[in-house]
C-alpha cells in the first residue's frame, strides 16, 4: 500500500472513533424514546426536581410528553391532570395509570402531585354550560323578503 492511502484510512478510522464517542458521551435521548424501565427511574429522578408553581410547559420540557393527561373546566379554573410512569405495578406490557404518579395543573400552574392527586381531580366539579343558539325571529318581514315574496307569487 502506498503510505498516503494508509494515512487516509487511519485518519478516517480516528475521525469514525472520535464521532462514536462524541456522540456516547453527548446524546441524550427524549425521556419518550427510552425503554419504559429507564423511564419509568428517569421520571422517578425528575420528581424530586419539581415544584409548586412550575408550569404545564416546564414540566413537559423536563419530563416529557406524559402517559395519560385528562382535562376539565370549572366556573373558576381549567384543570389537567398529567400522569407520568413511576412505579412498576403488573408485568403485562402496558403502563396503567396506578403505576403512574400524577400532577395536577390549575390554569397550567403545577397545585399537587402524589397518589392522591386524582382523587382530589375526579372530585372538582366540571363547568356544565349549554350555549343554546335560538334563530332570530323577526315578526315583520322585511322589504326585501316583501319583495321577494310579491314576485314569487306574480310567477
Amino acid at each position: 500500500m502506498k503510505p498516503s492511502l494508509s494515512f487516509l484510512i487511519a485518519s478516517m478510522f480516528i475521525a469514525y472513533v472520535v464521532f462514536a464517542i462524541t456522540v456516547v458521551l453527548v446524546y441524550e435521548p427524549r425521556p419518550e424514546d427510552r425503554s419504559w424501565q429507564e423511564r419509568q427511574e428517569f421520571n422517578h429522578r425528575m420528581l424530586s426536581e419539581i415544584t409548586i408553581g412550575q408550569s404545564i410547559a416546564s414540566i413537559r420540557q423536563k419530563m416529557g410528553r406524559a402517559d395519560f393527561t385528562e382535562a376539565k373546566a370549572t366556573a373558576d379554573a381549567n384543570f389537567q391532570i398529567m400522569f407520568y410512569r413511576t412505579h412498576h405495578v403488573k408485568s403485562d406490557g402496558k403502563t396503567t395509570k396506578d403505576e403512574c404518579t400524577p400532577l395536577l395543573f390549575k390554569d397550567d400552574q403545577l397545585i399537587a402531585w402524589g397518589q392522591e392527586t386524582y382523587d382530589q381531580f375526579l372530585q372538582i366539579p366540571i363547568l356544565n354550560v349549554v350555549i343554546e343558539s335560538t334563530p332570530a325571529v323577526n315578526s315583520q318581514p322585511t322589504s326585501v323578503e316583501q319583495e321577494q315574496s310579491a314576485s314569487s307569487q306574480q310567477q
